[in-house]
């Protein structure tokens, strides 16, 4: 299993083989192309944007098991959109008669994302877009900077492990799941991707009722060391899930996977994450 930092320095090795290329082309980092059936605005130095353009998509299998999950009227929750990477995704899987709630904290990747479903307008008419941060409590201000960029470009102002950069939240509403869920009115929801670089326990804390209540399926990152650096308990996330019912499978094989968080962190090497479905 690759560490984040691995794939990041990878990424950045084609890079710069592509990059040197399209220089000697006279053309520079940003592009507007299509990919995987959608149109995109991308910066060939984000590692995100990169893939998509070189892969035709990001985390390629993650994005095949929401096709696979997702059906047509299904209402979805897209908890850490960034650029939009899997909201487009979501948003052609829901049909028309389906909705796509996209949460995007990020002054940076919340530009991008609503970029990209402009691009793709069909899609933007079945997508809500928020600026919003999702904790444990609508109390207080947003933090004021998260990881939501991945420069391809080396600098020392980079993360030592993941090698992502602090970029403001400018902007950003705060709320709890469980609010947004009752004040949006919504009685249905089938699925919630969730990515948020540790702070998936408070999210879920704030969203129990959520869990419990409407039954969710999952399609989550687990990242032991992150949620470490941030303070949140992977334990207490672990823990979280059983208490509400759930079980979880490793996202690519769908192996049963133990509700045991040092069975768990045993499984993912330090600097590395794994993404899982948790199914109630």
């Amino acid at each position: 299993m690759l560490t984040t930092k691995s794939k990041v320095a990878l990424a950045g090795l084609a890079y710069r083989f592509i990059s040197l290329g399209r220089r000697a082309a006279g053309q520079g980092n940003q592009v507007v192309v299509r990919r995987g059936g959608f149109r995109w605005s991308l910066d060939l130095n984000e590692g995100i944007d990169f893939s998509i353009y070189l892969l035709g998509g990001f985390e390629k299998s993650t994005a095949r098991t929401l096709r696979q999950l997702v059906k047509p009227g299904d209402v979805t929750f897209d908890i850490g959109a960034n650029v939009g990477a899997h909201t487009l995704g979501l948003a052609d899987s829901v049909g028309r008669s389906g909705r796509v709630f996209a949460f995007e904290p990020s002054e940076f990747a919340y530009a991008k994302l609503k970029t990209n479903l402009a691009l793709n307008p069909p899609l933007a008419l079945r997508t809500e877009v928020m600026q919003l941060m999702l904790r444990d409590s609508a109390a207080g201000k947003a933090q004021p900077e998260i990881y939501a960029s991945w420069p391809l470009a080396t600098s020392a102002a980079l993360h030592p492990k993941h090698r992502g950069r602090l970029v403001p939240t400018t902007g950003a509403a705060v709320d709890t799941l469980d609010r947004f869920v009752e004040h949006t009115d919504i009685s249905r929801l089938n699925l919630v991707k969730l990515d948020v670089d540790g702070h998936e326990l408070p999210v879920l804390r704030g969203g129990f009722s959520v869990l419990t209540r409407l039954r969710p399926i999952l399609v989550m990152e687990l990242s032991p060391y992150i949620h470490a650096e941030e303070r949140n308990s992977f334990p207490e996330l672990v823990r979280l899930l059983a208490h509400a019912g759930y079980s979880i499978e490793e996202l690519g094989t769908r192996r049963k996977l133990p509700l045991d968080a040092v069975q768990l962190e045993g499984l993912v090497p330090d600097g590395a994450s794994i993404n899982v479905i948790a199914r109630p």
